[in-house]
């Protein structure tokens, strides 16, 4: 699994043109699902995310994780974090097949939701999604397993 984390101080997605869900100050998380990922690494993955210092402490450094701001988060599923190149169209051959891509983003989400996050929103799987962000800082961090 990858994660594409980025700092946000708001963030939104519209699902299919009509359904609109939308977070304030956190992170907006792109979850790519690969061959061979299970449980086990969504579980680590989720731990890690949330327990990540990327938000100013007083002193303006980076000290503080978004339970400790009190943050939100968005998620949203996204096959092309593991896209690969031998000429210039990208081909998706090392994203999960879709039944196992949802299946495990779904229990990435579920796992997010018992951490104790102040709001939790969800992109749908295999929807297509126009996503909005204000990257803060610009803040953005890859973290795979």
């Amino acid at each position: 699994m990858r994660l594409l984390i980025q700092r946000v101080k708001r963030a939104s997605v519209t699902i299919e043109g009509k359904d609109k869900r939308a977070i304030g100050q956190g992170m907006c998380v792109l979850i790519g699902v690969t061959h061979g990922d299970d449980e086990a690494k969504a579980d680590w993955l989720a731990d890690k995310m949330s327990g990540l210092r990327i938000f100013e402490d007083s002193d303006g450094k980076t000290n503080l994780s978004l339970n400790d701001i009190d943050g939100e988060i968005l998620l949203v599923s996204q096959f092309s974090l593991y896209a690969t190149y031998k000429g210039r169209r990208p081909g998706f051959s090392e994203a999960a097949d879709p039944a196992e891509a949802e299946r495990l983003y779904d229990y990435f989400v579920s796992k997010v939701k018992t951490l104790g996050i102040k709001k939790v929103a969800c992109g749908e799987f295999g929807a297509n999604m126009e996503v909005e962000i204000i990257n803060d800082g610009p803040l953005t961090f890859i973290v795979d397993r």
